[in-house]
């Protein structure tokens, strides 16, 4: 059979539907590399769970740049006070200045140390800068989350030097669909045992080593003995067996 020829300026029907194949699997690519970039770009909070009524912890806002011609110069995150952080503390960082802003509880929160009244409410980090393709992370210190709710959501402003400002602001829809402009979301979890819910087994709870290799040697010779007289109840058989048989033969 001769090859297919085809028009001059024309391409054959099998290298145009392999070009269209080709430009929609690129198209395809693109856009799911855009899309990973946009969900990489926004602000997060690390870790992202936490025990309920958790003390004593580290909470890290992760702040990338995602423009490409302006640095980050402005970081404001804002602590819900419906749900308050207490005892927040800023980690020092090189080059940033964090400025703490406190609010007095609707609802004061009562603890082992007290009734507490006021709450931050705002931490502010500027004089710094986060350039195209760089990520900076501010550590915030706490000595107590909520345990009356299961989340924690921490709206954030990200200003340019160009003036432009990314508003983290939104939660997520029905449906569990990520919003365009996500804000940091802190998963609280059930408490685990010993960590005030129900107590973890003592030690005392449970059998030693020591006792369990005991009960395994006792095991172990009540059940040789029993073999051994199982052994000999057997020998006496045969014996009383072959007597038997000998006195048969002999009358």
């Amino acid at each position: 059979m001769s090859p297919t020829r085809t028009a001059p300026g024309r391409t054959a029907p099998g290298r145009t539907a392999r070009r269209r194949a080709t430009t929609v699997a690129a198209l395809a690519t693109a856009g799911v590399l855009t899309a990973a970039g946009a969900a990489f770009a926004h602000v997060t909070v690390h870790p992202e769970s936490y025990p309920k009524g958790a003390t004593d912890g580290v909470l890290t806002f992760r702040v990338p740049n995602e423009e490409d011609t302006a640095s980050t110069t402005k970081v404001q995150v804002f602590l819900p006070t419906d749900h308050p952080v207490l005892g927040v503390l800023v980690t020092p960082q090189d080059g940033w200045t964090a400025k703490v802003t406190t609010t007095k509880l609707k609802t004061p929160v009562k603890t082992d140390d007290g009734t507490i009244t006021d709450a931050v409410s705002e931490i502010t980090w500027t004089g710094g800068r986060i350039r195209h393709g760089q990520y900076q992370d501010f550590n915030v210190a706490f000595g107590q989350l909520p345990d009356n709710t299961s989340q924690l959501t921490f709206k954030t402003l990200q200003s340019y030097s160009d003036g432009k400002v990314a508003r983290w602001i939104e939660g997520a829809p029905e449906g569990g669909a990520e919003p365009e402009n996500p804000a940091p979301v802190l998963t609280l979890t059930a408490k685990s045992a010993g960590e005030g819910g129900t107590p973890a087994s003592s030690p005392a709870d449970k059998p030693s080593s020591k006792s369990e290799a005991s009960s395994s040697d006792s095991t172990a010779r009540g059940l040789g003995t029993a073999g051994l007289v199982v052994g000999v109840l057997g020998l006496i058989a045969a014996g009383v067996a072959l007597t038997r048989g000998r006195s048969a033969r002999s009358s």
